[in-house]
């Protein structure tokens, strides 16, 4: 299996878990409200929720294309999860934080963001591919 599909396949499993877990949390009123649950240390509520499933499910649809659907999937996600980590920056503590977004949210949608570009950056310069696979 690629790169791109690896991590897409590890991201969409795991948004689908967490967004499942998190309506156990929140249930599914207050659905944009600003003072939602905390996830370990993350903080959500069920927009927020439903949020993590359509990009879990987006990212399982994108590892099971092609090569190039899941690099495209990867690329335009972590994109995205890179903005959303600067806008939360912005929104914490503002009435348009619907997410209930914390400072770990932020931390993570950075991190998953420019993990996202670097697993592609990788399979670019050494192959879509794992040695072996």
């Amino acid at each position: 299996m690629s790169y791109a599909k690896t991590y897409a396949t590890i991201l969409g499993w795991t948004f689908v878990v967490v967004g499942i877990v998190g309506f156990f949390l929140t249930g599914f009123g207050g659905f944009f409200g600003m003072d939602g649950e905390t996830l370990v240390l993350f903080g959500i509520n069920p927009a927020h929720n439903l949020l993590h499933l359509v990009l879990g499910v987006t990212y399982l649809i994108g590892a099971r294309a092609t090569e190039a659907g899941a690099r495209a999937v990867v690329v335009v996600l972590s994109s995205a999860y890179l903005l959303v980590g600067v806008l939360g920056l912005l929104l914490i503590e503002t009435s348009a934080n619907i997410l209930a977004i914390n400072q770990a949210d932020n931390v993570l949608h950075l991190a998953v963001g420019a993990l996202g570009l670097g697993v592609i950056a990788v399979s670019a310069r050494w192959g879509a591919q794992p040695a072996g696979a």
